[in-house]
């Protein structure tokens, strides 16, 4: 019985890092790397295409497991609380989560956000980047009327963010992303860049 619980155990554990380095990282972009062209659904559901904004900026592209979550919050919330000075050095930021149009615009105007969200319900932006994605799941939220709704994730993605250079070029990658630093880390990421 116990070898079989031992052998059970490897083996999910084997058939999560065959995932987490498998397909959903076949497309690993690293730095110096041309950035996919990638488009989505934003939180208005309008449609939203990278090539109209590469090149023009620094594009920052931030993916996060889930709109509503703790962490998530104080992520976005750092990003707002930062834009002023971003944009101001020729930055855009676009959010990126498995949660659909409807939960991103909750989100967006519950924690009062000046930045684009992308919808990846199903996680083909995130594998673009070789970002690894989960399952989906559900969160319960408040709308604007103070209701309790429930919201489903089609895919939870990993959080992990980019910078795109004004030369198309992936120029920062963290996989390792803290969300009370992240907005932070880009800019002083951002600040160097402008010195070289």
């Amino acid at each position: 019985m116990r070898t079989l619980t031992r052998g059970a155990l490897l083996g999910c554990l084997l058939v999560g890092l065959a995932q987490t380095a498998g397909p959903a990282r076949a497309n690993d972009k690293k730095v110096g790397d041309v950035a996919p062209t990638f488009e989505g659904t934003d939180d208005r559901g309008l449609p939203w295409k990278s090539a109209d904004h590469v090149g023009k900026k620094y594009l920052v592209v931030y993916f996060y497991p889930g709109d509503f979550t703790p962490g998530c919050i104080r992520q976005a919330q750092n990003f707002r609380d930062s834009m002023n000075k971003l944009a101001a050095k020729g930055v855009e930021v676009i959010g990126i989560s498995g949660d659909g149009v409807k939960a991103h615009e909750m989100f967006k105007k519950a924690y009062k956000m000046n930045f684009t969200l992308l919808a990846d319900e199903d996680g083909k932006l995130a594998k673009k980047f070789g970002v690894p994605v989960g399952k989906g799941g559900e969160v319960r939220a408040k709308d604007a009327q103070g209701n309790t709704v429930t919201l489903k994730r089609g895919v939870t993605a990993a959080r992990w963010t980019f910078i795109i250079g004004k030369d198309g070029k992936i120029a920062y990658r963290n996989t390792k992303v803290s969300p009370a630093l992240d907005s932070k880390q880009v800019a002083d990421f951002i600040e160097k860049l402008e010195k070289k």
